[in-house]
């Protein structure tokens, strides 16, 4: 009787709350959400319109860009090649320094015309020894390769490259072309991206396309390669074609250093220290190239941490900069109002903030909470036609992965919850706004490791795989999908119950490959 007593208490004071405060503000909720939903929805549609007249009609790079491939002079010899510097930073790149020092000093370039420069901010002495010695290694064979460390990470990865850009032997560098520990550009790298900025002076930027080597790994590469493949195959093909502006992904591309040293170099204010470079030089007047057709093979994160990581950074980053860039780029007297429009709008506002913003609060929390309040109506073209539409634009990069778009929703919708967090974080610039951590590399090492191991059991703390947050989510989901199911009209329990299955996947700890802690 008393549990009673204290349930119909319960139930009269939610009553009493509903109607004059949880009402407006979910219908407010509601409002907003549908706001920026509408946005999203128009730059996925604009998105798609441009790049299906790109692909129709569109000049390829070599015709809207002079492009010849540079031939040995019998009388100049290797002197017609510019001198291009490669930078390789890394941070205890133990699984994979080997693979990126091995095919940088295999690039087909003129040996005399051509520096690579290991930038090397290990803090285990161990991995630094490893890294010297396959660094003098190809020094003996005749390779111009630099060791380069510093006594501190001041500025992590942007103070590494800053520090490299500072030896005398760079000035008489022309070209940099960067490939982060784990990138590994096929030998002809060079000879199909440097030829365009021989003939195109006002180009700054040659980006390559990322090809995954373990996207197979597991769901959650798959997932990463869907995400990352509509980046590549729409975003950066649309801003190269049509406003010769998008952001560099910080490896696999090439910089002319003049365009580097005239937007003011390197700098460490935000954790996408490449994106900070691409506006400040766009903004100088640069043009930027994107090659989809050149690939370099690199490496998905395949555990959860370290994805969650990457995710916070290329989150957080870019919504910290844009709070620090907005003024600068709409004072900004170079640039037409139209790429203004776009970069502040289009590429910062709605793709780094709104996208990320609308799909945790609308999707995990305010469209699961009007089940509770049927006063709340949310229109069928926001809550199932818009968000199917947007779905099915974003899949187009991959089509051998549009059997898992339900997997992919429900895996997007969870890890909207940490780049939500992250993005507020760089907006308000929190504590963590200029967190850092390397995205750990694999390689095929865990695979040796595994096999090493036979039939041993691994052995971890239950702890090391729970993630708190996500399992409060997953109830959240799951009793607002079990009140629907009783009480509610609209059906959404059958979303809200695998919602909740795929916070509770990811809470446990089951997503991804699991490395023990040595």
């Amino acid at each position: 009787m008393e549990a009673l007593s204290r349930e119909g208490q319960n139930g009269l004071i939610w009553e009493q709350m509903k109607a004059p405060i949880i009402v407006p503000i979910l219908k407010l909720g509601v409002i907003i959400c549908l706001g920026m939903s509408l946005m999203l929805f128009i730059e996925r549609v604009y998105m798609g319109i441009v790049i299906t007249f790109v692909k129709l009609f569109g000049k390829k790079p070599e015709k809207r860009y002079k492009w010849e491939a540079i031939k040995e002079d019998l009388e100049l010899g290797t002197s017609v090649y510019p001198m291009v510097l490669i930078q390789i930073p890394m941070y205890n790149e133990k699984e994979v320094y080997q693979l990126s020092i091995g095919a940088a000093c295999g690039l087909s370039w003129p040996s005399d015309r051509i520096m690579i420069q290991v930038l090397d901010d290990s803090t285990d002495e161990a991995i630094k020894e490893l890294v010297a010695v396959e660094c003098k290694r190809w020094s003996n064979k005749g390779v111009n390769i630099k060791y380069v460390i510093r006594d501190n990470r001041k500025g992590y990865k942007a103070g590494a490259l800053k520090e490299g850009m500072k030896h005398d032997y760079v000035k008489n560098c022309d070209f940099v072309a960067i490939f982060d520990a784990d990138f590994q550009p096929q030998s002809d790298f060079l000879r199909r991206t440097i030829p365009f900025f021989v003939h195109n002076p006002n180009l700054a930027l040659v980006q390559a396309r990322w090809k995954f080597v373990n996207s197979d790994e597991c769901l959650m590469t798959r997932m990463q390669e869907m995400s990352l493949d509509y980046h590549f195959t729409v975003e950066q093909e649309v801003g190269s074609s049509t406003y010769a502006f998008f952001g560099f992904n910080g490896t696999a591309g090439v910089w002319r250093i003049a365009a580097i040293n005239e937007a003011g170099g390197w700098k460490d204010r935000t954790t996408v220290e490449d994106m900070d470079l691409a506006v400040r030089a766009s903004l100088k007047g640069w043009k930027f190239l994107y090659l989809g057709s050149v690939q370099v093979k690199n490496e998905l994160p395949s555990t959860f941490k370290a994805f969650r990581f990457q995710q916070h950074r290329w989150s957080c980053g870019p919504a910290n900069l844009f709070r620090k860039m907005a003024l600068e780029i709409i004072r900004n007297e170079k640039v037409s109002l139209l790429k203004k429009v776009y970069v502040l709008y289009s590429f910062f506002l709605v793709r780094k903030v709104i996208a990320h913003i609308v799909t945790f609060s609308f999707y995990c929390i305010i469209l699961p909470a009007t089940v509770l309040a049927p006063e709340v109506e949310v229109p069928k073209w926001g809550a199932v036609y818009i968000p199917t539409i947007i779905t099915f634009l974003n899949a187009v990069g991959t089509p051998r992965s549009l059997h898992l778009l339900v997997f992919w929703i429900l895996f997007e919708n969870v890890m909207s919850l940490h780049r939500t967090k992250a993005t507020l974080i760089g907006l308000m610039e929190g504590t963590r706004a200029n967190e850092w951590v390397v995205t750990e590399k694999l390689g095929d090492a865990h695979k040796f490791k595994s096999a090493d191991k036979g039939s041993k059991k691994p052995r971890f703390r239950f702890c090391e795989r729970l993630h708190i947050t996500e399992l409060l989510l997953g109830v959240y989901l799951l009793v607002c999908g079990y009140y629907d199911l009783l009480y509610g009209k609209s059906h959404f329990f059958l979303y809200l119950f695998f919602q909740a299955c795929a916070f509770f996947v990811v809470g446990f700890g089951y997503v991804g490959t699991f490395v023990q802690s040595s």
